[in-house]
């Protein structure tokens, strides 16, 4: 027997399926993005220079790129897990520091987001004469030192989030820009 061609009921039956279909999908999406905000205490000071870097709401892909790029360029000195290198507050025999963790055991929070990025891109020596930590300003674009800095935030809790952001929102002049 031959199938009969679709009625408009059918038709329409299939179309209803798809729409509640993507409306599911699209709800659920929206409640796991919003359960990933719970327990935050950001505040709207979060994003008040051009140069802060925000961790709330940022795609998943942007922090992906962002581990990637510090696997590749950061993870052999600052450490796969963001632990830094033994006794990293310790001088070594020429003066230089290791390098420090970026976890929370670390200092990085305690720097404004434009420090960092240009650290990031000019090197340790404006920061500390002695650091042997290149720049990246050849190396990597704007956008990728800000995803780098997106991935190692992502690793801190709220509290040093809010204590970087308020230090970040603090900055002027010409530490505020890489």
């Amino acid at each position: 027997m031959d199938n009969p061609a679709p009625t408009r009921r059918h038709t329409n039956g299939i179309a209803v399926v798809g729409v509640v279909a993507l409306v599911v999908a699209m709800s659920a999406a929206m409640a796991a993005a919003m359960r990933g905000q719970q327990g935050r205490s950001r505040s709207a000071d979060d994003a008040v220079t051009d140069n802060a870097v925000s961790v709330a709401g940022t795609p998943a892909a942007v922090v992906a790129r962002g581990a990637a790029l510090y696997a590749a360029h950061c993870a052999s000195c600052h450490g796969a897990n963001l632990e830094g290198q033994p006794d990293w507050k310790r001088p070594l025999p020429d003066g230089s520091l290791p390098a420090p963790p970026h976890d929370v055991s670390g200092h990085t929070w305690h720097h404004g987001d434009g420090e960092l990025l240009r650290i990031i891109a000019k090197g340790g020596t404006i920061y500390m004469p002695e650091s042997k930590m290149p720049g990246y300003e050849r190396v990597l674009s704007d956008d990728d030192m800000r995803a780098v800095l997106t991935f190692i935030k992502s690793s801190w809790g709220p509290e040093q989030l809010d204590w970087q952001a308020q230090v970040t929102a603090g900055e002027v002049g010409p530490q505020a820009a890489p």
